[in-house]
């Protein structure tokens, strides 16, 4: 008798939820291979590049920094459990490698800013000769959505479109600034009508082909476009239109 198979077909809404719990996590557990072989867990903050690849940032004395520097396959697991059953809650398991990012280079400044802007506090200690940023990037995940809910996707499912994400990053961050600074009010509606949260505090903290992060002290939401950006031209253009939508106009 053959083994029943216990992944479902992926579909547009597994995608999403995937999507969802990467570009919300705050932490997460990161698994690598100490230096005797033997796996290693550790908890890490996380916020994502562009494309959705989650970034780190690690200390060189942490042991799991050794242990990437020596072998960078590795996995991360995502999805804060909730009230009852924790393993009720969806989570997704990353299959990994690790990319070093080299200080002053084009990538390591993009995200060097998207992670500040995540987690602000760690402006603190970022700059520190002894710290340094890694991108995880995603070979495919393992996505658990709730009871008999178990999915595998590939690395594409998982990222966003990469040409449209280059440039995006050169105009992200004053879209950001002049969005938190001069339409306040735009952001706290996009979190009252399209994230279901509740009013009060609202930043956004990042701008990607596929929607919106925001953040309110350590609750973190996202939205996503009706429609991915096929063009970096079309953000300003988007934003609006939310914007007029989520107020009812």
């Amino acid at each position: 008798m053959a083994k029943a198979d216990p992944f479902l077909e992926t579909d547009a809404q597994a995608i999403r939820l995937a999507k969802t719990l990467m570009r919300t996590a705050r932490f997460g557990a990161l698994a690598t291979l100490d230096a005797d072989g033997a796996p290693l867990a550790t908890r890490v903050a996380v916020a994502t590049d562009m494309d959705g690849t989650p970034l780190i940032l690690v200390s060189a004395l942490s042991a799991h920094t050794a242990a990437l520097d020596a072998d960078r396959r590795c996995s991360l697991l995502v999805g804060e459990p909730g009230k009852g059953d924790p393993l009720a809650h969806p989570r997704l398991t990353l299959k990994m490698r690790a990319k070093k990012l080299e200080r002053g280079t084009a990538d390591g400044t993009h995200a060097v800013r998207r992670y500040l802007n995540r987690h602000p506090k760690a402006k603190l200690y970022a700059g520190f000769a002894d710290f340094s940023f890694f991108r995880l990037e995603p070979e495919g995940g393992l996505l658990n959505g709730g009871f008999a809910r178990a999915y595998k996707l590939k690395r594409e499912e998982l990222l966003a479109e990469s040409a449209v994400s280059a440039a995006l990053l050169e105009m992200e961050q004053r879209a950001v600034e002049h969005m938190n600074e001069d339409h306040a009010d735009a952001v706290e509606n996009y979190a009252t009508a399209f994230a279901g949260a509740e009013a009060g505090g609202w930043i956004l903290t990042g701008i990607d082909p596929e929607g919106i992060d925001i953040a309110k002290g350590d609750e973190v939401r996202r939205t996503f476009f009706d429609e991915p950006l096929k063009d970096a031209s079309e953000m300003r253009p988007v934003l609006v239109a939310m914007a007029k939508k989520a107020r009812g106009g």
